[in-house]
């Protein structure tokens, strides 16, 4: 069986390293090779681009529009926030109704269409990236200490709140990323997020968190 390259656009460097160091050690042994590419937001005339964030739809569409014309690869794909989208991003201004789920799926299929590659696959992380470690609250305490257990405790409860990390809510004072930092202004997601990811490992993201579960499958199935 011949190795599959799949292009990954990345909302920033920590999704960047989730790739390089979680996601492409998990996919290799089903001969996939995944390549992750961080959103230009901006490209001055001298010097490097700027790269991290999604603050417009343009770029996320020039960008995996500059992917799929690598026709080597197999499949290109995303993992970019649900949490802040840009309102000009495909279908985010229709009503929709029902869960997040339903929400997230419309779209993904919106985006799907815009794009019109029967190679793309995309996909929105549900809410944030910060909800796949609250999968395994603890973890999130050691690189900060947490010799009572208070602070487990506390983001325990957050967790608990909802059937899966992927429902943590979507606002900006309880989005995921707010609900670490109220405890430890020092948290970094570049720094400590990637970190608490590797302990956490993907089996336990993916029992957990069905959507992160189906787009996993579907890039082990490429």
């Amino acid at each position: 069986m011949s190795w599959r390259r799949v292009l990954v656009l990345v909302e920033g460097q920590t999704e960047e390293l989730f790739v390089k160091r979680l996601l492409a050690p998990h996919l290799a042994p089903h001969q996939v090779q995944l390549r992750p590419t961080i959103v230009e937001t901006k490209r001055p005339a001298a010097g490097p681009p700027f790269k991290g964030g999604v603050t417009k739809y343009s770029h996320v569409k020039r960008d995996l529009k500059y992917l799929l014309h690598d026709t080597d690869a197999a499949i290109i794909t995303t993992m970019l926030d649900y949490y802040a989208l840009p309102e000009d991003f495909p279908g985010y201004c229709e009503a929709i109704s029902g869960d997040y789920a339903a929400r997230v799926s419309h779209l993904e299929q919106a985006l799907a269409e815009d794009i019109g590659s029967h190679r793309f696959v995309p996909y929105l992380q549900v809410h944030e990236f910060e909800a796949l470690l609250f999968v395994q609250p603890q973890s999130i305490t050691h690189p900060f200490g947490d010799p009572s257990g208070q602070f487990a405790r506390r983001l325990q409860a957050a967790r608990d709140t909802f059937r899966s990390p992927e429902e943590i809510d979507n606002e900006p004072e309880t989005c995921p990323h707010r609900r670490i930092r109220d405890i430890y202004p020092g948290f970094s997601k570049k720094l400590h997020g990637p970190m608490i990811a590797q302990e956490i490992g993907i089996e336990a993201m993916r029992r957990e968190c069905s959507h992160f579960n189906e787009w996993l499958s579907r890039l082990e199935a490429v």
